[in-house]
């Protein structure tokens, strides 16, 4: 008589008796539902109040690894949480804003060039968790999805608060769009600022800096936040062209 193998558990039974951390995925939850309200207000046609979800769950994106670091209540299953909330809130919704608002009657061009930043999205984050411990940590691989998110969404907010319409910027939306996905899955290095240390001491003007920061933000978030990702997003390149400069009189040499 054959032996019957033991049927494979369907969850990790490891997982299930430690349950999972409610603080850290609370916030992720937040994330994943501010982004699905950005997705729902773009149906609806409130595309400012889509622009404003994306930037708050990318708040809420930043504030949930850190909580969990904080906290020590890192899991396996709170990283795979917030990849998939992080492909709804900066892949999926990003993209049908930016579709609704500006790209649909731009006919097929238009909703491919959605799906590229929609697909760059999702392979910039399985990129991202398969490289996870052989990166520099000083450093991202591609431009990050919150990053790209912020840069699409700030587009559209900016534009809105001038009351500019989609279709008199749709050939720029398009553009935006596609290097936005580009730049997800380039592979050029941006700065993940993580090698900053809070709890060093710093000098009297950083200090000042920002405060001046937070004043201009305040001022007019829509152009301030624009400029900022606009700046980090082309920063990558700015990068890899002072490295591509570097190595040549080196070749030479």
């Amino acid at each position: 008589m054959p032996e019957l193998k033991p049927r494979k558990a369907l969850f990790n039974p490891e997982l299930k008796r430690r349950g999972i951390y409610v603080l850290p995925n609370l916030f992720t939850t937040a994330a994943l539902f501010a982004g699905f309200f950005a997705i729902v207000q773009a149906m609806n046609g409130f595309y400012e109040q889509s622009a404003v979800a994306i930037f708050v769950a990318m708040v809420l994106d930043g504030l949930d690894g850190r909580v969990a670091r904080l906290t020590r209540t890192q899991s396996a299953f709170g990283a795979e949480y917030d990849s998939l909330s992080d492909m709804v809130s900066f892949g999926a919704a990003p993209s049908l804003v930016i579709y609704e608002w500006a790209l649909r009657d731009m006919g097929k061009l238009g909703w491919i060039a959605a799906f590229i930043y929609c697909a760059a999205a999702a392979l910039r984050l399985a990129r991202f968790n398969t490289t996870l411990e052989v990166i520099d940590k000083r450093f991202f691989q591609g431009l990050p999805s919150p990053a790209a998110a912020a840069l699409v969404a700030g587009f559209v907010w900016l534009m809105l608060d001038n009351d500019i319409a989609g279709s008199d910027v749709r050939v720029i939306a398009c553009v935006l769009t596609i290097f936005a996905g580009i730049s997800m899955i380039t592979n050029c290095r941006f700065s993940s600022f993580k090698d900053i240390n809070l709890r060093k001491s710093v000098p009297f003007i950083v200090v000042g800096a920002i405060v001046l920061g937070f004043a201009l933000v305040t001022m007019y978030p829509p152009g301030v936040l624009f400029g900022l990702f606009v700046v980090y997003a082309l920063s990558g390149y700015v990068l890899a062209g002072l490295r591509l400069l570097r190595r040549k009189p080196a070749a030479s040499q």
